[in-house]
């Protein structure tokens, strides 16, 4: 998908996805430290970068939508809070190496099965040894609710696409479950979700 069409989806006042993080990055906190160096991946309107900058964490949000971003920058300044931002196609954006401390991609499913290959190997190579990967997505048991998320049922995960996918990681969770979530208009009902924590390896 261009940029063109999520300028296009994140126009207006309201922010497509709420202001407030996902609730599954949310539950992470835990793990989290302040001075952690972190990529959010596709942010869009920064509610999940912003938020990891709360909890003082360096952020670098990346998203390929301008409007997104300067949404994001709004978001960030009412909340108090400073983090980078870079317009990033994430087909071709140059990845850093071992620099991150932690990679949060939440809801990244607009990348079909070789894109998505490519960035689970890129997110991968961003992470320092011994850094964290969070990560949620629909299973493909959302088309049925239809309540968020891609129509093409190859983009979702299931259990077993990620576990082979981070088999070189330490998988410290991989959990599929229902629940209703609210996030936004983008983001509204019962969902089929599934969410990874996962370690690269020192």
């Amino acid at each position: 998908m261009t940029s063109g069409f999520w300028d296009e989806r994140y126009q207006g006042e309201a922010y497509l996805f709420g202001e407030a993080p996902n609730a599954f990055l949310a539950r992470q906190s835990d793990r989290l430290r302040p001075g952690m160096t972190a990529l959010a991946v596709a942010d869009g309107e920064g509610r999940n970068g912003v938020w990891l900058a709360e909890q003082g964490l360096d952020v670098l949000s990346i998203d390929a939508s301008r409007v997104a971003q300067d949404k994001a920058r709004r978001l960030a300044a009412r909340r108090g809070v400073e983090l980078a931002f870079e317009i990033a196609d994430l087909s071709a954006w140059s990845w850093p190496a071992d620099r991150f401390d932690l990679v949060a991609a939440i809801f990244i499913q607009f990348a079909d099965p070789p894109l998505r290959a490519r960035l689970f190997d890129n997110m991968k190579t961003a992470l320092k040894p011994g850094g964290l990967l969070l990560l949620e997505g629909y299973r493909p048991e959302q088309i049925a609710y239809g309540t968020g998320g891609p129509r093409a049922e190859e983009n979702l995960y299931t259990e077993a696409l990620l576990a082979e996918a981070f088999s070189d990681f330490e998988i410290l969770s991989l959990q599929a479950y229902e629940a209703t979530i609210e996030e936004g208009a983008g983001h509204s009902g019962p969902s089929a979700l599934i969410d990874l924590v996962a370690r690269r390896p020192l």
